[in-house]
């Protein structure tokens, strides 16, 4: 009799000992092919996400705002705008007008990049700030917030250029545009940093319609998704 209930805990512990190998080597298994699977499309939508959200700290200043900026006048020629300068502050307080800084600090805002770049005849001075929210919907939030007014974006002057005189009484023009988690601002006047507010209604709104042109150069750089390659470090999949 007690052999008979030593072989049936044998059986009992050797049965019990091939569930563990079974289930360890199932875990094994598992483990392998989670880590050499390719990602699924879910998983590359959000690394490609990741990697646009962070491109406003992971880019150089040079590749966000590049020393010149192709559009298009009215007559249809190409030509190019450029860059005065970058500006180094990108505290939201430092790129949006005081009226504004409250409520798109509410949605979220972390921080606002800027330059200001000249027209190919060095008249006309343009401010393209691109305001950073968490996510795209903050983003279109607060692009409901600013309806393009040129009063939004600070103007960036850079003494010894161009563009030394444009400072915020200059603001004549602005523009306002989403994408992704970014809201791309423009504002834009006169190179002798003439006042709006003494231009009255002569004011000549024509000149600065370049303006969005560059601003949306800029954003659609920094917006637009790119083929995820999970083996280089920027790339979160």
């Amino acid at each position: 009799m007690f052999g008979l209930r030593l072989r049936q805990w044998l059986v009992v512990a050797v049965a019990v000992a091939v569930a563990y190998s079974l289930t360890a080597a199932i875990a094994v298994v598992g483990t392998w092919m989670t880590l050499t699977r390719d990602p699924t499309p879910a998983e590359l939508r959000r690394a490609a996400d990741v990697e646009v959200a962070r491109r406003w700290q992971a880019w150089p200043s040079g590749r966000i705002f590049p020393e010149r900026l192709a559009y298009a006048p009215p007559d249809g020629r190409q030509e190019q705008a450029r860059r005065a300068g970058i500006a180094t502050d990108t505290a939201c307080e430092a790129g949006l007008d005081p009226d504004l800084v409250g409520k798109l600090r509410a949605l979220g805002c972390r921080g606002v990049l800027r330059a200001t770049y000249v027209d190919r005849l060095q008249g006309v001075v343009v401010t393209v700030g691109v305001v950073v929210f968490p996510d795209p919907t903050a983003a279109a939030r607060a692009r409901r917030e600013v309806p393009g007014s040129a009063t939004a974006l600070r103007a960036a002057p850079f003494p010894g250029t161009v563009a030394a005189r444009f400072e915020d009484p200059a603001r004549q023009y602005g523009t306002a545009e989403r994408g992704g988690p970014y809201l791309a601002l423009s504002t834009a006047g006169q190179a002798d940093g003439r006042p709006a507010e003494a231009l009255g209604d002569r004011r000549r709104t024509e000149i600065f319609e370049f303006a969005p042109q560059l601003a949306h150069t800029v954003l659609r750089a920094l917006s637009t998704p790119a083929l995820p390659d999970c083996d280089r470090p920027e790339w979160r999949c």
